[in-house]
């Protein structure tokens, strides 16, 4: 398959500057390694490209001096490091480059938000700019399809998400063999190699359970009885999960109104097809029960991409009262507010909530279904 240009490259590009360090974070396998390469390809002086899962690289940034990086980096004018998360005090390692050498513009990839944060977090205040990258954003692929090819292929997404290189596959049975190798090799790697975490099957059943409750508030007390684990056992796990970039957290919107419940989050998933390998279901649409929480996840997954590679700081949240009036999608924006009701059926009619429209009368309510979804993930 060629490659798929991705939004963020203009903008790592525009932000590469003297003395200064790019952090790009992301799933393994969504294609950060790739899209390096590409920028790197379009960039005209010398560089030197490290690799934190190659030991003889780790050894040769070991010894941390101005001296040894010197040596190490030549004349090279850009430093790229994948997967920097594996070098031990990446941080302190990066900000001495950074500071003491000159005219050093350095790249460092991460898979593991939870390790490579917390290294560089302190270390490159003021010297550095982030990045996140997704699986492949369908505003990244109207550069490679019409729009009756997109229409054709959203139920395919919806079961079986957009990774990169399973964007480029045929067949159903290869994408769920990728899908499965995704999880089982690459995705709970991260979590299981950190200190601490030796209980897979709670981990693999907690992502089950989340699976089945996309859209759904989580309790985390029902959920630590169920797998027999502790309330703080179970946050634990949900913020390494999404610190990972497997699932997102969302919180519940209230302005102190007397019935807006807000105790409770829900979660969704990155990519739809990771949500149904964890659950071993890969039925054609026609055929799911389902089909509710496939289309509120992509849509939300869809709409978080396009905030992030736009640089939009903007805050999610659902609603809900404890009159069961509910709400999918609020966006607190410039000041406004925007509630996004999710119908995969277009024929489906929805009126605004009566609590919220009392409560919040100014603001925009839009129902989001096949016919207007375009305008929603990529206005």
């Amino acid at each position: 398959m060629n490659y798929i240009e991705r939004s963020i490259e203009k903008k790592i590009l525009d932000s590469l500057k003297l003395n200064k360090v790019i952090l790009v974070y992301g799933a393994r396998r969504v294609g950060k390694t790739e899209m390096i390469k590409h920028l790197v390809g379009k960039y005209s002086e010398k560089y030197l490209w490290l690799n934190g899962d190659d030991m003889d690289h780790i050894a040769a940034l070991e010894h941390r001096s101005r001296s040894n990086y010197q040596r190490l980096i030549g004349d090279a004018k850009l430093l790229v490091i994948d997967e920097a998360q594996q070098i031990p005090e990446i941080g302190l390692k990066l900000k001495l480059m950074i500071d003491t050498l000159d005219d050093l513009k350095i790249i460092a990839t991460g898979s593991s938000a939870f390790d490579l944060n917390n290294q560089v977090g302190e270390p490159l205040v003021g010297r550095k700019r982030e990045f996140y990258l997704y699986p492949i954003a369908q505003m990244e692929l109207f550069n490679t399809e019409d729009y009756l090819e997109t229409i054709a292929n959203l139920n395919d997404r919806l079961v079986f998400g957009t990774y990169p290189e399973l964007v480029g596959l045929n067949g159903e049975m290869q994408k769920i063999e990728y899908l499965k190798d995704q999880i089982n090799s690459y995705l709970l790697k991260d979590i299981l190699s950190f200190e601490g975490i030796k209980k897979r099957d709670k981990m693999v059943n907690l992502l089950k359970i989340i699976s089945f409750r996309v859209g759904s508030e989580i309790s985390m007390e029902s959920i630590g009885r169920q797998l027999q684990i502790s309330k703080n056992t179970v946050d634990r796990y949900l913020d390494l999960f999404s610190k990972v970039f497997i699932i997102y957290k969302v919180k519940g919107f209230s302005r102190n109104l007397d019935n807006e419940i807000t105790k409770k989050s829900k979660w969704y998933f990155f990519d739809n097809g990771i949500r149904n390998a964890i659950i071993s279901s890969f039925n054609p649409i026609e055929l799911r029960n389902d089909i509710g929480k496939l289309w509120e996840n992509y849509l939300i997954s869809e709409r978080i991409k396009y905030q992030s590679y736009n640089r939009l700081y903007i805050d999610n949240y659902f609603w809900r009262n404890k009159n069961r009036q509910e709400i999918d999608w609020v966006e607190d924006r410039d000041n406004k507010l925007y509630a996004y009701e999710f119908k995969w059926n277009p024929k489906v009619k929805v009126a605004m909530p009566s609590n919220w429209k009392k409560g919040y009368p100014d603001s925009n309510f839009v129902i989001v279904n096949r016919d207007n979804y375009l305008d929603f993930i990529n206005p």
